[in-house]
C-alpha cells in the first residue's frame, strides 16, 4: 500500500512570512508602487503571504534592523540615503541565511558588500555613490539600460535556472551602473554569476550554500502587469513561507 501525504485542512490558518522591503519609498520609483499588487497576486494566485515592512535605508543601519524577518528584499531607487544602511541590511541576510533578493540597486549593493566583507576589497566603491573613488566595483554602463528591454543568458545548474525554469528570459532594465571589474576575485571568493546578457555582461548573481540569496541587474518587479508576480518574486516568497515555517511562525490572514 502506498501512504499518501496528508493535506492541511481548509481550515488551518495560512503561514504568513515577514518580509523586510529596503529602500527609500517613492511614489517617483515604479518598482516601489508595484508592490502592493503584487502581494494581493501572491496571495491570491499563490497562496503565499507576506506581511511587509518598509525599512528606510537609514533605519536599516540598525544593527538588528532586519533581525526576525523571513526575507529581505532591497529595492530599486539608488542612490539610497544611506548605503551603510542597505550594506548592512545585505550583510545580516547573508550571514543569518535570510532569504535574499536585490533588484538593480539591491543587486549592486549585494556585490559591493560582499567585495568589501568577503573578499577584503575594502576600498572598492559604487561610482553613483562615491563618483571620485580611486577603484569602482560598480561603474556606469557604457551604454545605460534605462528604459530598455534585453536578453539574459541563464547558466545552467543554477538557482536563478531553476526559479525562471528557462535559460533565457527577456528582462526589463532600468540601470546605468553595473560591475566590470574585480569579477574573478567575487568568483574565487564563492559568489556566483548566473546570468549575463548577449554581450557577455553580468545580469545574475547568486550565493551557493545559502537558503536563497538571487540578486539581478534587471527590475523583474516590473514583468507583466503586476497580476502576475515574475518568478523570481514568487521564489523569495516561497522561500520567506519556508523560513516562517522553521521558525515556527504561523497566523491568519484576514
Amino acid at each position: 500500500m502506498t501512504n499518501t501525504p496528508s493535506r492541511p485542512s481548509p481550515s488551518t490558518p495560512p503561514r504568513t512570512a515577514r518580509i523586510a522591503l529596503v529602500g527609500d519609498r517613492s511614489p517617483g520609483v515604479v518598482s516601489h508602487t508595484r508592490i502592493p499588487s503584487l502581494l494581493d497576486a501572491l496571495a491570491t494566485h499563490d497562496r503565499l503571504f507576506l506581511d511587509a515592512y518598509w525599512i528606510p535605508t537609514g533605519d536599516a543601519e540598525a544593527e538588528d534592523a532586519v533581525r526576525g524577518f523571513d526575507a529581505v528584499w532591497v529595492l530599486p531607487g539608488s542612490p539610497y540615503r544611506s548605503e551603510a544602511g542597505v550594506l548592512s541590511a545585505i550583510r545580516t541576510a547573508r550571514e543569518s541565511g535570510v532569504p535574499f533578493l536585490g533588484t538593480c540597486g539591491g543587486f549592486q549593493h549585494a556585490l559591493l558588500e560582499y567585495a568589501r566583507n568577503v573578499c577584503g576589497l575594502t576600498r572598492v566603491a559604487h561610482a553613483e555613490n562615491d563618483p571620485d573613488a580611486d577603484d569602482f566595483l560598480i561603474e556606469p554602463l557604457a551604454c545605460s539600460l534605462v528604459g530598455h528591454e534585453a536578453a539574459v543568458g541563464v547558466e545552467p545548474g543554477t538557482l536563478a535556472e531553476s526559479v525562471i525554469g528557462s535559460r533565457r528570459t527577456v528582462e526589463r532594465y532600468f540601470c546605468a551602473y553595473g560591475p566590470s571589474r574585480h569579477l574573478d576575485t567575487l568568483r574565487a571568493h564563492g559568489l556566483r554569476f548566473s546570468g549575463h546578457d548577449e554581450d557577455g555582461h553580468v545580469r545574475l548573481a547568486e550565493l551557493p550554500g545559502h537558503p536563497f540569496f538571487l540578486a539581478s541587474l534587471f527590475q523583474p518587479e516590473l514583468a507583466g502587469d503586476g497580476r502576475r508576480p515574475h518568478p523570481m518574486v514568487r521564489a523569495l516568497a516561497r522561500a520567506a513561507t519556508e523560513h516562517a515555517a522553521r521558525a515556527g511562525r504561523t497566523g491568519s490572514v484576514s
